[in-house]
Parts: structure tokens; C-alpha cells; sequence
């Protein structure tokens, strides 16, 4: 019996909408790192990357539990002597709320050339529009 291992061309790659609406975000972040994953699909295998497309709609409207929005940070050096930069969850949420979303999964992915090659399969939107439209993505629902 030989161990099953997916190629390029067996893996059928899928485009899923999700709108993030009033959704809480680590609860989101682990929906949509499973799905990057492909952690869902019978091929699944650690090492080769099964996972589908996910679209991000309404990153701006996410919610999270607790003083989160006060005492949460993210931080950001410019690589100069006191260059320590940083910003609460609720700025972050103002100004650029894709990356928020993008850092909470890229946070439960793996950390090498495997997950680089996942993260690049989120789109995060910050309104409802979005140039995907063309793939025919499918709604995801929890």
C-alpha cells in the first residue's frame, strides 16, 4: 500500500466568499486558515498546499470580544534606532482593516515558504466590492 500524495493537477482549487460581517474575527481566522489549508478536503497533506481561494468581504466591520479595541496592538519597526511603531486595534480597524484580518490567519498558517504560498490565496476587501467576480466564487457560511 503506498502513502497518497496530491499533485499540481489532481488539486481542484475553489473561489468562497465570505462576508465578515459582525463576525467575530479569531473565530473567522481559523475558518479561513482551515480553508487556505485545505485542512477540509480528503487530500489533505501537510507539505503540499490543497487549499482553496477565500474573499474577504466587510473587513471593516468585524467584531472581537472583550477591551480588545483599546488594549491590542500591532506593532511595526522602520528598522532606525526608536523606530518601534504602533497602533490599537481600533486605529488599525479605521485605517487599514485588510491587514488585520491578513495578520490574524497569516498568525495560524505555517511559518515557511508554505504558508507565504498560502496567504497569497486571501483577498481581503474592506467594502463589499470586489474584481473577483470572474472565478465565480462561492458564498461560505458557519
Amino acid at each position: 500500500m503506498k502513502t497518497y500524495i496530491p499533485k499540481e493537477e489532481d488539486i481542484a482549487r475553489e473561489w468562497y466568499v465570505i462576508d465578515a460581517k459582525d463576525m467575530v474575527l479569531g473565530r473567522l481566522a481559523t475558518q479561513i486558515a482551515n480553508k487556505l489549508r485545505g485542512k477540509d478536503k480528503a487530500m489533505f497533506t501537510p507539505h503540499v498546499d490543497t487549499g482553496d481561494f477565500v474573499v474577504v468581504l466587510n473587513a471593516d466591520k468585524i467584531k472581537v470580544t472583550g477591551n480588545k479595541l483599546e488594549q491590542k496592538n500591532y506593532y511595526k519597526h522602520t528598522n532606525h534606532p526608536g523606530g518601534l511603531k504602533s497602533r490599537t486595534l481600533k486605529v488599525m480597524l479605521e485605517k487599514k482593516p485588510d491587514v488585520v484580518i491578513q495578520t490574524a490567519v497569516r498568525g495560524m498558517l505555517p511559518k515557511n515558504r508554505l504558508g507565504r504560498q498560502m496567504i497569497k490565496k486571501l483577498k481581503v476587501y474592506a467594502g463589499t466590492d470586489h474584481p473577483h467576480t470572474a472565478q465565480q466564487p462561492k458564498n461560505m457560511e458557519f
